[in-house]
């Protein structure tokens, strides 16, 4: 049987080598280099781009990253999971309903949704001209070009990432185990700490990293929605490369960001291993 996938053992290989690994350490290689203004990148060798990232402009950047990516992560994950849970526990029919729903978005390009929510959120769009006519407020409120529209667009852009995996997890659920615990005298609150968030776990850890990993480099979100005032790692990747034209610098923020990923899906793996190693 093992015969029988050998052809797509091969070009699977060839695809990896070709288009991950060469390019990847192509872009890690050049951290070593210094900055040429025409040439991009030429010798010496140096360890100076390392050094800029300690510098306090980095420093911000990151910090504003881990906020921006990890705000809209708990916002998800608070939207996320209820909505799971309910489509869990939907009839076959309406499931396939609900989850079509989640996945239309996708046949469209994240880059004209990410536009379809200036008209919403501008001074004369959608939302602010249903406050207005309901009278909620007198004047038009300030949404676009802020913190807020960062947030609204990663969440709005990467929310099917978090309820996917976690909807996984509750269908795998033994959902017995919930009835046998009401039977038990159990509490809705001692049901939920002590049966479902565990049995759940796997889908959250999954959700987050999924959200969490890409909002750090999702760079025209901010730009479009934040108006460059909030700039994402990925803006500050993206401006290297394609407008300082600095690639050490560029490639070295690439390798902090490559790093995250590693750490945080190597601890992602563990828990799974450990889950079941007790299993």
């Amino acid at each position: 049987m093992k015969h029988k996938f050998y052809f797509f053992k091969y070009p699977l290989i060839f695809w990896l080598i070709t288009f991950v690994l060469i390019p990847s350490s192509a872009i890690f290689a050049v951290v070593f280099f210094s900055f040429h203004p025409t040439n991009f990148f030429s010798l010496p060798l140096t360890l100076s781009n390392f050094k800029k990232l300690f510098e306090l402009h980095f420093v911000q950047i990151f910090l504003n990253s881990l906020f921006l990516a990890g705000g809209a992560t708990i916002i998800s994950l608070l939207l996320g999971y209820p909505f799971a849970f309910i489509l869990s526990w939907l009839t076959p029919k309406k499931k396939k309903l609900a989850l079509f729903f989640i996945i239309l978005p996708f046949w469209t390009n994240s880059l004209i949704r990410t536009y379809s929510l200036v008209l919403l959120l501008g001074k004369k769009g959608f939302f602010n001209n249903f406050l207005l006519a309901l009278g909620i407020v007198n004047t038009p409120l300030e949404l676009l070009y802020t913190k807020i529209a960062v947030f609204i667009g990663l969440v709005y852009t990467l929310l099917p990432f978090m309820i996917l995996p976690i909807y996984s997890s509750f269908e795998k659920m033994n959902k017995k185990l919930l009835e046998a615990a009401r039977d038990l005298g159990a509490s809705s609150w001692n049901v939920f700490f002590r049966i479902i968030l565990p049995l759940t776990k796997s889908g959250i850890y999954s959700g987050c990293l999924l959200v969490f990993l890409p909002a750090l480099g999702m760079f025209y979100i901010p730009d479009i929605l934040g108006g460059s005032r909030d700039i994402l790692l990925g803006n500050f990747i993206k401006d290297q490369f394609l407008f300082t034209r600095n690639w050490p610098l560029g490639a070295a923020a690439s390798l902090v960001l490559s790093l995250i990923m590693i750490v945080l899906s190597t601890l992602f793996f563990k828990e799974k291993k450990i889950k079941f190693v007790h299993e």
